[in-house]
């Protein structure tokens, strides 16, 4: 029987009919799923239980969402911050802790891709119309590419995407402004903003744009199946036993 890897999907805090909710866009579960993986729900909990909530975790994919709290990175909060969610901040930056310490691969996409780097000590830019002209929140064109990005050719990203060049859609108004310990920039946008790190083990990426709202392109579809693979990867160093079955899925 083969095992699949599980791959941990953080949520998004909601209300609905007067009601509190977890949410998950369903295209993530659909990219995880689609890419051999298990998708598995990870709502927002104390963040002191986080370590606990990896136990059977084999991968993590940091969704997107709103702004983090600048106060995690140590700045004031300029006008333009919307949709702050302190409770959730905590716990991702608690998984991502977690995540990193037990050697579990992680993909952050969009705020995903921005908790990675707070997560770092990096630093965050809170409003991107402030430094440039193009428009990176084109949010009623979320299934089409806007602009062009630039990787760097040496990297693992480069290698997952089978690309140094690509096009992408962009529904942000932050990005990061300087990397976090540990993380390297390795994309970059037409016009200079950062879009993707990665960790020096390989076992860590963040990318600005959202590769699972692109999964009709091949490039995209490889960032979710680097995730499960690797996934499957430490599912095996943690359970050799399953080597069999899993020998079975990585073919």
């Amino acid at each position: 029987m083969v095992q699949l890897a599980r791959i941990g999907i953080t949520s998004t805090p909601a209300i609905h009919e007067d009601r509190r909710i977890e949410s998950v866009n369903t295209v993530f579960v659909d990219a995880i799923a689609d890419a051999g993986g298990l998708p598995v729900l990870l709502p927002v909990l104390d963040p002191q239980v986080a370590d606990a909530a990896l136990d059977g975790i084999d991968g993590l994919l940091l969704s997107g969402g709103g702004d983090i709290d600048p106060a995690f990175y140590g700045a004031e909060p300029v006008p333009e911050v919307y949709d702050v969610d302190p409770r959730r901040d905590a716990w991702e930056l608690a998984l991502v802790d977690a995540a990193l310490r037990r050697r579990i691969p992680v993909l952050g996409v969009c705020r995903g891709h921005q908790v990675l780097n707070v997560a770092r000590g990096g630093r965050m830019i809170q409003h991107v119309p402030l430094l440039t002209e193009v428009d990176h929140q084109e949010r009623e064109r979320f299934g089409e590419l806007i602009h062009g990005v630039r990787v760097d050719p040496d990297s693992l990203v480069a290698s997952v995407l089978g690309t140094d060049e690509l096009g992408v859609n962009t529904l942000h108004h932050q990005a990061v402004a300087e990397p976090g310990e540990g993380l390297r920039v390795v994309a970059l946008s037409d016009d200079g903003l950062i879009e993707a790190v990665e960790s020096a083990d390989r076992r860590v990426i963040g990318v600005q744009w959202h590769p699972e709202l692109l999964q009709h392109r091949p490039e995209d579809r490889r960032l979710m199946r680097w995730l499960v693979e690797e996934g499957q990867l430490h599912r095996l160093a943690e359970h050799p036993t399953s080597s069999g079955a899993l020998g079975s899925a990585l073919a």
